[in-house]
């Protein structure tokens, strides 16, 4: 797995980056809180210190949240009730107090990784709405059974979307998929992409607006 560490203690952080390692994880360090919000794509797993220099832990957690289900597992001196119990209620998959066994935080990454793969998004590579039919795979569209060529950004929105059928997809979250930046909330490029993909479906409707959130899939 791609696991981040978020530890700003350099002892503890390369500690662990070399641990993970050999047990065959491939550890990506980091410091701060803002470099988790800018790095965790692609990211199977995160180990979350709470005592981080530029902001709360806690507060990284909920923003990291709002555009991300990747598994985390907090691992911080904090042992008191409350701090437990808001890390587990803001999102965090499992809570560790240092220091800890590495054979248990081994595991622990273990369980929290297969939960999410098991309760994760479809894997199907065609998703078909109405005469609509995106192929994943092939990264192509056919609507009416005609192809419509989509721009490289266009389609991945698209994959944003379909790939949650019904669901509420934040501006925060597409903006952070598709652009790597969940920060750029207030920025035209999202809503002139979505003009051009709603155009060229030609479907009203198909994408609905959600005012102040963002968008949804699905009629």
């Amino acid at each position: 797995m791609q696991i981040a560490v978020v530890e700003d203690d350099d002892g503890v952080g390369d500690a662990l980056v070399e641990a993970l390692g050999t047990h065959g994880h491939e550890a990506v360090r980091m410091r701060r809180g803002s470099d988790l919000l800018l790095g965790h794509r692609g990211m199977d797993a995160v180990i979350l210190d709470l005592g981080l220099p530029d902001a709360d832990g806690l507060q990284v957690l909920r923003q990291l949240r709002a555009v991300s289900d990747v598994p985390v597992v907090i691992l911080t001196a904090r042992d008191d009730e409350r701090s437990v119990v808001r890390g587990l209620r803001g999102g965090a998959d499992d809570y560790l107090v240092k220091p800890a066994r590495l054979a248990e935080l081994l595991a622990r990454l273990d369980v929290v990784t297969q939960r999410r793969r098991a309760t994760g998004p479809s894997s199907a590579q065609t998703v078909t709405q109405g005469d609509v039919v995106v192929d994943l795979a092939a990264r192509e569209v056919e609507v009416g059974g005609a192809p419509v060529s989509l721009t490289a950004k266009e389609f991945e929105l698209l994959e944003v979307l379909v790939t949650r059928p019904g669901a509420a997809v934040s501006r925060q979250q597409l903006m952070d998929a598709v652009w790597g930046d969940a920060y750029v909330a207030i920025s035209r490029t999202l809503d002139v992409h979505m003009t051009g993909l709603r155009a060229k479906l030609g479907r009203p409707g198909l994408i609905s607006t959600i005012r102040g959130y963002g968008y949804r899939w699905g009629t």
